[in-house]
């Protein structure tokens, strides 16, 4: 892999059912099960979805008007599926985004379903990774407090 495809994050376990995760360029958030305010690995997976095409649609429509009004929701059913195993369904993403009145808002109104289909279809990392399907693996690195028989 070249540096500039590579991504990757490291999580740290701080206590049961908490951890921290932190990206290469020192950013750290706060996961866990879901028993306090923590983000869970789930809900983290529908802000990937959603941050995603966030940024692509914000890009190109605030180069045209400054949104008065920008949120995403992302939203699906988690299921319990004895054969296919726990998984996410119906993932939906849902944009509300407002501009101010004017020649530069109608360019920016104008610019969002186009920047959404882009976004979905071609630009979006994670929703095209989830879409597409890419095996995950998963492996054991070696127990770095073990110690060697002698």
């Amino acid at each position: 892999m070249s540096e500039d495809t590579f991504r990757s994050v490291e999580i740290e376990r701080t206590s049961v059912g908490r951890y921290v995760v932190r990206n290469a360029r020192g950013g750290e958030m706060s996961m866990g099960t879901g028993e306090d305010a923590t983000f869970t690995p789930v809900e983290l997976l529908l802000a990937a979805l959603g941050g995603c095409t966030a940024v692509d649609v914000d890009h190109v429509t605030s180069r045209r008007a400054e949104p008065t009004g920008f949120s995403v929701t992302v939203s699906g059913d988690k299921i319990r599926d004895p054969e296919l195993g726990n998984r996410m369904r119906d993932l939906t993403v849902t944009f509300a985004v407002t501009f101010p009145p004017g020649p530069d808002g109608d360019r920016a109104r104008e610019a969002l379903p186009r920047s959404l289909r882009q976004s979905h279809d071609r630009l979006c990392t994670v929703s095209r990774t989830v879409e597409l399907g890419t095996p995950v693996s998963v492996v054991e690195a070696a127990d770095q407090g073990a110690t060697q028989s002698r």
